[in-house]
């Protein structure tokens, strides 16, 4: 049965999933780039990077769980980029290069249409402007039975979450503070939504905890 997931989401210890100030020159957001330490040395991250080393321990196996067998992928347009408002062209293409690492059907929130964009490796990104139950419904017919992943950013993430939609949420916990930034469950009961931990495990460089319902 398709699970809705929330995977390989790192937040501070101050609860924020992404740094202030997104912008091209740092699209995670000031000091952004410190929550994600413990994934960028693992053999998940580096495959995707076209290298073959990598750390193969505990990390990297909650790194490969966050981005393996998923059918489709749900993702907030600052997830896809940092261009506002109406698309200028179709020039820009996404963060990753020419194949990005999704692998399945991706579909991007937006409230302004743009014809789909195909990638290679298996990618497809479509542009869901009747939000985030269209991207739902969208992304469970796309995904032949196996789970969808909420990508991110933040917003989206507490979109789906307040509307009762996931099922798994895996935190990678940075041992960092932000201080500002994106807040990722403020305001959002957690235990009213019927949230507990099932997995809680630290490494060196973070601590992952998962929360199913």
């Amino acid at each position: 049965m398709t699970r809705i997931r929330v995977a390989g989401f790192s937040v501070s210890l101050d609860g924020f999933g992404a740094g202030a100030d997104q912008a091209l020159e740092q699209p995670l957001g000031k000091h952004g780039p410190e929550l994600f330490q413990w994934f960028f040395p693992t053999k998940t991250f580096r495959a995707m990077q076209g290298q073959s080393d990598g750390d193969t321990g505990t990390d990297d196996k909650f790194a490969h769980r966050a981005m393996d067998g998923f059918g489709a992928f749900i993702l907030g347009r600052n997830m896809f980029g940092p261009i506002r408002g109406e698309w200028p062209d179709d020039q820009w293409k996404g963060w990753w290069g020419d194949n990005p690492p999704y692998h399945a059907p991706t579909f991007i929130l937006t409230h302004y249409p743009r014809a789909p964009l195909k990638m290679e490796g298996g990618t497809t990104f479509h542009f869901v402007t009747g939000g985030i139950e269209d991207a739902l419904r969208q992304a469970r017919n796309a995904a032949g039975g196996k789970d969808i992943k909420i990508g991110g950013g933040v917003s989206t993430v507490r979109q789906y979450v307040q509307a009762g939609h996931v099922d798994e949420i895996h935190l990678a916990v940075a041992p960092i503070t932000l201080g500002q930034g994106e807040a990722l469950f403020a305001g959002i009961d957690m235990r009213a939504l019927g949230y507990r931990t099932t997995e809680h495990v630290p490494t060196e460089r973070a601590t992952h905890i998962v929360l199913t319902k």
